[in-house]
């Protein structure tokens, strides 16, 4: 194991980024990521790709000042107009999010891929982790699941347009704004982003091995409306299954909450929202903060609870 006196956060326990202390009152936080496109416009998968990577700096309630973009490109295959359309996307987003470009590097590969790695920088004593979370704390999520889903139903031309244009506006919805509103709430002692692993997946991440639990209320969880019919159809990406049978052993699932909904809370996620433990006396005042300033459908799903302890009850 590599230790440095200055590493804040390294790769110890899965957090959403590394951290590193420059000085007493400077940190920087250092990210990575890439992926395949989801979504058939260039333009629109380069916005994507770059939100999703930005996405972990947030998460730890830091600001991301500088990126790289990294491409995998099939030159013999496919029209380099297509990565200019790319790379295009990603650049309007990074121009949104106030991120400067500063170079990159590309392969030939017989697969698209495009992604960032991204340099933010935080006040070492406001780091957040994906853990810390108290008990009595309320638990707020950003955004709606869905997107994994709907990729999949999109891929199989069974997704209507209006369906597709909700996911797509969530996956290029940076959350800045988000993050901002959480660094100005007093009391906030965890976030991660939700992505991969699925809501489920990460909020396991909280309180793994932790001296607290979790109550998740599924009927305040929001999804994207029509999505039931492709999971009850079996439209669904295969990440999904593999999330729930990694995680169904510290799950504890009330009888009343139906099956198809639960697949959802698996779900694996693209540029998802921020899962954030705040203390329930802010939790309120934090949401309207972010119905106000443009984030409808972000709520509260939910408490960090003393029992059962390193599990989730989804009720």
């Amino acid at each position: 194991m590599i230790s440095d006196a200055n590493l804040i956060v390294g790769m110890e326990h899965g957090e959403d980024a590394g951290v590193y202390k420059l000085r007493d009152d400077l940190a920087i936080i250092q990210t990575v990521d890439f992926f395949t496109p989801i979504v058939d416009d260039p333009y629109t998968f380069g916005q994507i790709a770059v939100t999703n990577a930005l996405s972990d700096v947030y998460a730890m309630g830091g600001k991301p000042l500088t990126a790289m973009n990294i491409v995998c490109f099939p030159v013999k295959k496919m029209d380099i107009a297509v990565l200019r359309k790319i790379l295009w996307g990603g650049l309007d987003k990074m121009q949104e999010a106030g991120v400067l470009l500063i170079g990159g590097h590309s392969v030939e590969d017989d697969e698209l891929k495009y992604g960032l790695s991204v340099t933010g920088v935080i006040h070492p004593d406001k780091v957040l982790l994906n853990r810390g979370g108290r008990v009595g704390d309320s638990l707020i999520l950003t955004k709606p699941l869905g997107t994994g889903i709907v990729s999949t139903a999109l891929k199989g031309n069974v997704a209507d347009e209006a369906l597709v244009a909700k996911s797509i506006t969530a996956m290029t919805t940076l959350n800045k704004t988000a993050a901002e509103l959480m660094m100005e709430t007093p009391d906030v002692h965890a976030c991660t982003d939700v992505t991969g692993f699925g809501l489920l997946g990460h909020a396991a991440e909280m309180i793994e091995g932790s001296d607290v639990g979790m109550v998740i209320h599924a009927s305040l969880v929001p999804f994207f409306p029509g999505i039931r019919e492709f999971v009850e159809m079996g439209v669904v990406p295969g990440g999904l299954h593999r999330n729930r049978a990694f995680r169904k052993s510290i799950m504890e699932i009330n009888p009343d909450c139906p099956d198809w909904m639960v697949d959802i809370f698996f779900d694996p996620q693209t540029a998802g929202g921020l899962l954030i433990a705040v203390s329930r006396n802010h939790g309120e005042d934090l949401i309207r903060k972010m119905h106000d300033r443009g984030i409808p459908e972000a709520a509260i799903i939910g408490e960090i609870v003393a029992e059962p302890r390193g599990r989730i009850h989804l009720v």
